[in-house]
């Protein structure tokens, strides 16, 4: 047996395919970019990434970020979107709000009565467009004008500041604490480093391992790539597309709550800066607005370039109107960059005697569907 032909041959060559197919991802170019932009910024402004004032809030802004990415990420990967993610983040922190204010709950408990607030709402969405069959981008901007209408209404009436301020035990140190905070054996982490990573951490590996090691995952995507194919492959699509909005509703709560933990109050104006966000991230990073791949890594390097765009912007004095259409045309970019991709992968569809009959292109699109 020649080396090309045996087992360690035929490794080799795939790790050798899959690193020339890393070299031309979105993942890869993002890492580039990125590492270009931390050079220039850092050799313009020397003082730019102090680690305490300056790399522990961007730290900060990646991680609440990252979660809105995701919870976007999710709905695209059945080929919709949820144009009320920002509110949903609002109408999850606001429960925790209550629950911190009013309801004099402790800070887990609070945390986990918002979580299931956003489900909740989440879950009702998907519903709606699951029985209905109306598109989801006419069901979540509907949801996302009730919601703009409730939220500050629930607000004043029992807020008299229009804010719920109560900060249980737990909370400054999610919000505000770094590792310098966290002492084992007579040595401190590093402030740069906020507390807030760890939680997130954990989130993104969740919904890595939902997509790449689980059945729930792979129906997930196949309702994306394919719904009727999907649906003959007795997939309860319906369950899917509920369970997907369910999952985008939490994480668009932990988003807002954690943005309140780390401003200190829960006002109404929680997730006001998350729609765009919350497309630029996936669109970056990979994810497919058709449904049926997506990348969590791509994801948050997606946020981490978008963030740090923003961050550069800001230290050569550009103003918030310059950012926006900086932002905007990214977005741009990458939609059409997007657009692109989809064309190529559906390309193999259209030429019947490269894909067997009982091998539909979108099966073979399922298989490489979920990245880390």
């Amino acid at each position: 047996m020649s080396n090309e032909t045996s087992p360690a041959g035929a490794a080799k060559r795939r790790q050798g395919i899959d690193f020339k197919r890393y070299l031309t991802s979105p993942q890869f170019f993002l890492v580039l970019i990125i590492v270009v932009l931390v050079g220039i910024i850092g050799s313009a402004k020397p003082n730019a990434f102090n680690g305490a004032f300056v790399i522990a809030p961007l730290l900060t802004s990646v991680a609440i970020f990252t979660i809105v990415g995701l919870a976007q990420m999710m709905v695209l990967s059945i080929g919709q979107m949820n144009i009320a993610v920002g509110n949903m983040a609002a109408f999850g922190a606001m429960f925790t709000g209550l629950a911190f204010d009013l309801w004099k709950m402790p800070f887990i408990a609070g945390l986990l009565v918002g979580l299931v607030a956003g489900a909740l709402i989440g879950a009702l969405t998907g519903w709606i467009i699951a029985k209905t069959g109306v598109n989801s981008f006419i069901v979540t901007l509907a949801m996302s004008f009730a919601l703009l209408g409730l939220i500050p209404t629930v607000y004043t009436t029992l807020s008299p500041g229009s804010a719920f301020t109560a900060k249980p035990e737990g909370m400054e140190f999610l919000g505000r604490g770094t590792f310098l905070d966290v002492c084992m054996a007579g040595y401190c982490g590093p402030a740069a480093i906020p507390v807030m990573v760890v939680p997130v951490l954990l989130v993104v590996l969740l919904v890595g391992g939902l997509y790449s090691k689980t059945k729930l995952g792979r129906e997930i995507l196949l309702t994306g790539a394919n719904i009727k194919a999907a649906e003959l492959s007795a997939i309860p699509t319906n369950k899917r597309v509920v369970l997907v909005h369910a999952i985008s509703g939490a994480l668009a709560a932990f988003a807002g709550i954690l943005l309140a933990t780390s401003t200190g109050s829960f006002t109404p104006a929680i997730g006001n800066e998350f729609m765009l966000q919350s497309f630029l991230g996936p669109i970056l990073g990979g994810t497919l607005l058709a449904g049926g791949y997506i990348s969590v890594t791509g994801t948050f390097l997606g946020i981490t370039l978008a963030l740090l765009i923003r961050r550069g912007l800001e230290l050569f004095g550009a103003g918030i109107e310059m950012l926006n259409v900086f932002l905007g045309l990214i977005l741009l970019v990458a939609l059409s960059a997007e657009r692109i991709r989809t064309v190529r992968r559906r390309k193999p569809a259209e030429l019947p005697s490269e894909t067997p009959p009982d091998q539909p292109a979108d099966r073979q699109a399922l298989s490489s569907g979920a990245t880390a």
